[in-house]
């Protein structure tokens, strides 16, 4: 199943290329805001699915092209993502240490959004494709061999970083928790849809360009392990998200007016633009092609604007 919120929040189902809104068939969940309701929903889907399912096969749907989509999970209680998390196509010797750090959940926001690039002195902006799990039920020290179990289902997601931040060793909060800066959706893929997610290929595309492109198969950790990791150092909640990592040799510069484009295999594609105030700009390159020319330092400079050097 795949599930969504689109116009003003309105809970739907998509359906080939419709939507059909099932706001009605989950309207007795206790909620205050979208936050709630889809985190009720999974905290008791078991009960809540036969009736979807119903609504959906008798319901009418709207174009999804017609609608508005917002994110799927608005307000996540925790965004935990984890650092260092492939082996980079081999060119690692051996796994980083497991790791992880959480993004705000005010920096979430949907498909066909804007990633907003603040007045920072960063030396490059980035985002990170990945595939982030859904938690679909309470998770304390959860065992790797039980873990799947705890995966309500699956969603695109990028970890938007603004590097080079000062000073150093004060990092990953300014870093990573902007606003905007963790696009997810289209829509939440339930783990049923999703046979081996260890097993699914990952793309992204800027203007167009790919420029990641790699499989989660590379995963240092892999998905049970990260829960099990993740769940010993706090518990998870239903419409949690546990970020997987990505492979960092594809990264490239956002810069003002791009259009991102991010697929994981079977979970639709999130599409959002960048805007930048300051109209900065960076080179095109990828990581991998600024190491392969053997330039200097981890990416491509700054070409012009504010904060230049």
């Amino acid at each position: 199943m795949k599930i969504l919120f689109f116009n003003d929040f309105k809970l739907g189902i998509l359906k080939g290329d419709q939507v059909v809104d099932v706001s009605a068939v989950v309207a007795d969940i206790p909620h205050l805001g979208p936050h709630d309701l889809i985190n009720g929903l999974i905290e008791r889907f078991d009960a809540y699915r036969p009736k979807i399912e119903e609504a959906v096969r008798k319901g009418t749907g709207v174009p999804v092209s017609s609608v508005r989509i917002r994110p799927p999970l608005p307000k996540p209680g925790n965004i935990d993502c984890m650092a260092v998390n492939y082996m980079e196509d081999g060119t690692r010797t051996a796994p980083a240490p497991i790791n992880a750090f959480q993004k705000a959940p005010g920096a979430i926001i949907g498909h066909g959004d804007t990633m907003v690039l603040p007045d920072v002195a960063a030396s490059v902006f980035e985002g990170e494709a990945e595939i982030a799990l859904v938690i679909g039920k309470r998770a304390t020290n959860v065992a790797a061999k039980d873990a799947m179990n705890y995966v309500f289902g699956y969603v695109n997601f990028i970890d938007g970083s603004a590097r080079g931040l000062g000073p150093e060793g004060n990092v990953f909060f300014q870093m990573k928790s902007r606003d905007t800066f963790a696009p997810i959706g289209p829509y939440i893929v339930t783990a049923d849809e999703i046979p081996n997610p260890q097993k699914l290929q990952i793309r992204l595309w800027n203007n167009g360009k790919l420029m990641q492109d790699f499989n989660t198969d590379d995963m240092a950790h892999n998905i049970p392990r990260c829960i099990e990791w993740v769940s010993s150092i706090h518990t998870l909640e239903p419409g949690d998200i546990v970020a997987t990592g990505t492979n960092h040799r594809g990264l490239n510069a956002f810069i003002d007016g791009d259009k991102i484009e991010l697929e994981c295999e079977g979970l639709g594609r999130l599409a959002f633009n960048i805007r930048d105030d300051l109209k900065r700009t960076w080179g095109r390159q990828t990581r991998l092609e600024h190491a392969d020319a053997k330039l200097p330092g981890a990416h491509t400079p700054q070409l012009s604007g504010k904060y230049k050097k």
